[in-house]
């Protein structure tokens, strides 16, 4: 068994899409119509397998749940970085917002922002070998 697929609720697939290649850098998978909503994949730049299905939130629990952990300043899901505080930087300056800047947290480096489709993400750096 092993993850190949994760998957996040978007209030807009198109703007989520362009977030996520554009200013996150992630490579388009996979865009197939469903109705009126796609099947749509990124995966890491880096190559791998693994690929992040950006959902539409048109189920109500799905859009509750979502606004609940971004109220409650939860984040969705997590990106492993090499350097959060560089990465913060690059991610800031265009644009991004923050809600948590880079700090310790044990022995990784964290920071958290919106992915402006209505969820937190948090980076982290894990500790050094």
């Amino acid at each position: 068994m092993r993850i190949k697929l994760n998957s996040i609720f978007v209030d807009d697939q198109s703007k989520a899409l362009s977030f996520y290649t554009e200013i996150l850098g992630f490579v388009p998978s996979q865009d197939i119509p469903v109705g009126e909503f796609r099947w749509l994949t990124v995966r890491s730049p880096e190559g791998g397998e693994t690929e992040l299905a950006l959902e539409p939130n048109a189920n109500p629990a799905a859009k509750e749940y979502q606004e609940a952990l971004f109220v409650q300043g939860i984040p969705l899901t997590a990106f492993e970085v090499a350097d959060v505080k560089a990465e913060f930087q690059k991610l800031r300056a265009q644009g991004v917002e923050f809600t948590t800047e880079p700090m310790q947290a044990g022995p990784v480096w964290i920071a958290v922002f919106s992915d402006t489709c209505g969820n937190l993400i948090q980076i982290y750096e894990p500790p050094e070998a």
